[in-house]
């Protein structure tokens, strides 16, 4: 078979060549080297064939050989195992680093909705300072008393509000962002003449939802403020026959006039903020401050209502900071719902539920280090007040960039622009870093001659002193802690908020129950701090999980990339 293997290749090769030979008087002649190449390549494949099998016949031409596939040699090195920093949350965490902070539009609409906000944000704390301050030059006891009446107020109080005026915020942001994308549309379908009548007033029904749920809710507080005083300091340790106690209540109860403004105006601020407004906020709140400056100096000092007097006076400016803000309201959208949406108050409960166990979660964390520095006595509670009351201003005063996070992220969010979203989440994160760092510097120069406007007590302001690492070294994981609340909010993670806070609150308020009958008030600003520094963990493994809402936003920049 071999034989006639090579006899069939020699009549072949001489076929082939006769024929190259005919066509040269037709054609151009070709390479010399062409002709033997061919008759090799032939050659190599039959003596191939007949080699490996000899009932293997000619199955190819040379220009169609068959393939031979070798077999891939398994790679003796194994890969490299991926460490924790290649996961993705040190992945963001990187990209976070690797992203500059550029004065681009997104950092000139940031700037612009968090500068008005830092200020209007500061409405409850300034005003607590306020009375602080005046309340302070009374004495050590009423002071003491005022912080843990103001502890109780914050404690029902924002168990609904905070959640409210974030819920609000984000609602009217996304219904806003989509109600403006449909007059893009619409504007191009109708003329400018037929566009002046539709710019009166607009129905955002989360807006108006919203409003009329505050009032129902600021009602509730009052009448639970005012006739559970006594249980509530109960509740906070402050026994009958401590000096504490009258100055206390009777604040407590007359502040409780003012819980049905505190709420409508926050539900308004929500609405505000949701159209990226947040001037109109700052005007009513600035000339409220100013009326309770004035009136605590009058009803203080030249009638001598004393503790009482304060109370009186915040609860003027509150209502009067309501009613600026329903009055400008008013211009804009219908306050009052044409019908029951009950889907939409179904929506608003279900989030306000989830928001209500995270406040409650915030709220009793720092009202429980408030009850165990009032079991010091009353020195070192008014101590503790005058920390705690500047803490928690400064720290706020961050949340403005959190509020712009979230109003910023809510609009691009609902328009599913999510490379927007990401330069939102960008830069705030960026933008509170720096913010925190800047304020602790701040505080570590000028917390000493700060304290002393709040008491001329000599033991107070050492104690107060004391805490100087506390008030000044937490702002930078403040200033995160509160970015990243906003950054959860804008895209509607109110689950996740929710779960985290309670897990982050039950540990902090273990560590500060050890802890601050061993180390005193020590013990209880540790555990403040931890409280920060948890929140701060928990939300950037949040963003480095990508998952929940932000599966959409990070898996978009995948696909693009």
């Amino acid at each position: 078979m071999a034989s006639s293997a090579l006899s069939l290749s020699h009549r072949f090769l001489c076929i082939y060549s006769s024929s190259e030979t005919n066509n040269q008087s037709s054609k151009p002649q070709l390479p010399l080297t062409r002709i033997p190449n061919r008759s090799l390549s032939l050659l190599t494949l039959l003596k191939s064939t007949s080699s490996k099998n000899n009932s293997t016949s000619l199955q190819s031409s040379p220009e169609d050989p068959k393939p031979i596939i070798k077999p891939k040699r398994a790679d003796p090195t194994p890969p490299p195992e991926l460490s924790v920093f290649d996961s993705p949350l040190f992945i963001n965490l990187r990209r976070l680093r690797d992203e500059s902070v550029k004065y681009d539009g997104i950092v000139v609409d940031i700037l612009s909705i968090a500068l008005p906000a830092a200020l209007a944000l500061a409405a409850d704390p300034i005003t607590s300072l306020v009375d602080t301050a005046f309340v302070g030059h009374l004495g050590s006891v009423e002071l003491a008393a005022v912080g843990v009446s103001a502890s109780v107020f914050n404690l029902v109080s924002k168990l609904f509000n905070v959640p409210l005026l974030n819920i609000t915020t984000s609602f009217v942001a996304e219904e806003q962002a989509l109600v403006l994308g449909k007059a893009k549309d619409e504007s191009q379908l109708i003329g400018d003449d037929c566009q002046g009548e539709k710019q009166s007033k607009k129905f955002l029904p989360s807006a108006s939802t919203s409003l009329a749920l505050a009032a129902s809710i600021g009602i509730a507080e009052a009448v639970a403020l005012f006739l559970g005083s006594g249980v509530l300091m109960d509740a906070m340790g402050i026994s009958t026959d401590s000096p504490m106690r009258i100055p206390a209540e009777q604040f407590l109860s007359l502040r409780a006039f003012g819980a049905p403004p505190i709420v409508i105006a926050l539900a308004a601020q929500g609405t505000f903020r949701g159209f990226k407004d947040t001037k109109t906020p700052l005007y009513a709140i600035c000339a409220g401050n100013l009326l309770n400056a004035v009136l605590d100096g009058i009803l203080i000092f030249i009638y001598n209502l004393g503790v009482g007097g304060a109370a009186v006076a915040t609860v003027i400016s509150e209502y009067l900071i309501a009613a600026i803000l329903l009055w400008k309201l008013n211009t804009q959208i219908l306050l009052m719902p044409t019908n029951i949406d009950t889907k939409r108050i179904i929506r608003y409960l279900k989030s306000g539920g989830l928001l209500i166990g995270r406040t409650l979660a915030v709220v009793v964390t720092t009202t429980l280090a408030t009850s165990m520095a009032a079991r010091e006595g009353p020195v070192p509670m008014a101590g503790h007040q005058i920390c705690i009351q500047v803490w928690l201003a400064v720290s706020l005063l961050t949340d403005a960039l959190a509020l712009a996070g979230q109003t910023l992220l809510a609009s691009g969010y609902s328009q599913k622009n999510y490379e927007e979203a990401r330069q939102v989440v960008y830069k705030v994160l960026q933008l509170g870093l720096v913010m925190g760092i800047g304020l602790a510097g701040i505080l570590f120069i000028g917390f000493k001659p700060f304290s002393g406007l709040f008491s001329t007590d000599t033991e107070v302001l050492a104690i107060a002193w004391s805490g100087i690492l506390f008030v000044a070294g937490s702002q930078p994981f403040n200033a995160i802690a509160f970015v990243l609340d906003g950054l959860y909010y804008g895209v509607s993670d109110f689950e996740f908020a929710a779960y985290s806070m309670v897990l982050v609150g039950l540990v902090s308020s273990l560590f500060i129950l050890l802890a601050a009958p061993a180390f005193g008030l020590a013990g209880i600003w540790a555990g403040l701090f931890l409280f920060m520094a948890l929140r701060v963990i928990a939300g950037i493994w949040r963003l480095g999980t990508k998952s929940g809402p932000w599966k959409l936003v990070w898996d978009q920049r995948e696909l693009e990339s």
